[in-house]
């Protein structure tokens, strides 16, 4: 992986207050091509060009730089989701390509993915999500989790059959998670006969809904407190 000093414009960059960004753009990179395990300073201060050093004027150290890869990302997630929320359709087709949005965010950008798993304490609700994402994106953004949860109220109006739709939505964001891990590691059966991992979430979200409404009806029905 060769250093990102390709030019005398590259270099007039790090002079110029964006060595921070260029940082980032580094860890990015890294991790997206050499996965996240093995990825420390010091690989980013080389792709950089400068001295492991300078890092420490903009991260205090691995995770700091991470966690704000992990923010950068979840607000990217976000952003997503929210264009397929309020994209053309039905509400089933829209909650649907909410979830192509997420394998596919999982695909395009697998550093900031694994970041935002990576780092401890990244927020599934809007309650903590400007911790994650910095003091600039917490202005009143919903987290993927909470635009998840409207998606599934707006989708599916008459309830699960008292199942709280914040349960439902964590049971189809681990499906999302395990698909988009098994597709990343290869390990999705391919081949004729095979679904690909969108026609696997799509039969994978209905089960759980429908599943969930069957299960709260059973709990909720005559004879039931």
């Amino acid at each position: 992986m060769r250093p990102w000093r390709d030019g005398p414009e590259d270099r007039r960059s790090y002079h110029h207050g964006n060595l921070k960004e260029a940082l980032l753009e580094a860890a990015r990179r890294f991790i997206a091509e050499r996965g996240i395990g093995g990825f420390t300073l010091v690989d980013a201060a080389r792709l950089v060009g400068v001295t492991p050093a300078a890092l420490y004027r903009h991260f205090r150290g691995r995770e700091a730089l991470l966690e704000e890869l992990a923010g950068r990302g979840f607000a990217e997630l976000a952003a997503r989701l929210a264009r397929a929320l309020t994209s053309r359709g039905t509400p089933l087709e829209r909650f649907t390509r909410m979830g192509e949005t997420y394998l596919t965010f999982a695909e395009e950008e697998p550093a900031y993915y694994a970041a935002i798993f990576e780092t401890r304490g990244t927020p599934a609700g809007s309650e903590d999500f400007g911790a994650a994402a910095g003091a600039a994106e917490a202005v009143a953004r919903p987290s993927p989790f909470d635009l998840l949860v409207e998606a599934l109220q707006a989708t599916f109006a008459d309830g699960f059959g008292g199942v709280a739709p914040r349960f439902i939505a964590l049971e189809v964001w681990a499906l999302a998670h395990g698909l988009a891990t098994l597709s990343a590691a290869g390990h999705l059966p391919r081949g004729p006969g095979f679904p690909d991992k969108y026609e696997l979430l799509r039969a994978g979200v209905l089960a759980l809904v429908h599943g969930a409404a069957q299960r709260g009806e059973r709990e909720t029905g005559p004879g039931r407190a």
